[in-house]
């Protein structure tokens, strides 16, 4: 329990990181649907021009959204907190340079495994989210960003970073959840079908977890998560010089089996412009 009281003392961002580090690579392992590789199929589709891919659970980016599609050859393209083998894969077989940028060895591993699969050429390169300093300026044509800035405290270094690493005229395509799904006691929500309202806004598992909870939380590597207000979701990325130019709402499929899935959208995706 030693570590266990180090990191409620402590709660720094290194802390987090290492945690969620260690849970993705946990589910990874446990074979969690959002670690596992896409098929041989779907890349041979996507190398011949059909392809889509998501930034939240079930609806597809719009196409319009990609420059160029369904030819991405040329276009640098970074896939931010997005290993997993699942996307970046897709973008390399739609002809673009890609990167792919995650906490999790074992998920950049599934990404690695892929491309050697299906002869793919991209690149892994393992980091914390909010920290590109590896990227020159304007390295990339377009960031594709899935939900996961729910797993830091703070997305803002996020967009600042994504903004500078960015091509003029370059977009950041983001996957958020949504702050309301955060208010919810999430176990009576999952297991009971009860929504219960519980947790004040902005949420974190790490201050509104009781002890007990908290405890059982960290013992089972599962992910710290933080929700965020819409002023640091949306307004940051403009703060950080972006233009919105694209939004959709999104749910959990059908067989989703928590409650608040049933009344409100989970998820937001956003199109972020840097300016010319």
């Amino acid at each position: 329990m030693y570590w266990i009281d180090r990191i409620l003392r402590k709660r720094s961002p290194l802390d987090i990181r290492k945690h969620n580090e260690k849970s993705w690579d946990q589910k990874v392992a446990a074979g969690s649907p959002w670690t596992k590789p896409v098929s041989k199929e779907l890349v041979a589709a996507a190398k011949v021009g059909r392809w889509s891919l998501i930034l939240t659970p079930v609806k597809p980016v719009p196409e319009s959204w990609f420059p160029g599609f369904p030819d991405l050859s040329g276009k640098d393209v970074l896939a931010l907190a997005s290993g997993g083998g699942q996307q970046g894969p897709i973008l390399a077989a739609a002809g673009a340079n890609v990167t792919v940028y995650d906490n999790s060895p074992a998920q950049l591993g599934q990404d690695r495994a892929v491309a050697s699969r299906d002869n793919l050429d991209l690149r892994t390169i393992i980091g914390d989210m909010t920290d590109l300093s590896c990227f020159e300026d304007g390295r990339f044509d377009l960031i594709f960003h899935p939900v996961s800035n729910c797993f830091i405290p703070d997305p803002t270094p996020v967009w600042r970073e994504a903004f500078r690493v960015l091509k003029p005229g370059g977009s950041l395509l983001s996957g958020i959840m949504n702050p309301d799904y955060y208010i919810f006691d999430f176990h009576k929500a999952e297991n009971e079908g009860l929504l219960q309202v519980r947790n004040p806004l902005p949420y974190s598992d790490l201050d509104h977890l009781s002890e007990s909870e908290l405890a059982t939380h960290l013992a089972s590597a599962e992910a710290l998560e933080f929700s965020h207000t819409l002023e640091i979701l949306l307004g940051g990325q403009m703060d950080a010089g972006f233009q919105l130019i694209g939004f959709y709402e999104d749910r959990y499929g059908q067989e989703a089996t928590d409650a608040a899935s049933q009344f409100i959208p989970v998820c937001f995706a956003t199109r972020a412009r840097k300016p010319i």
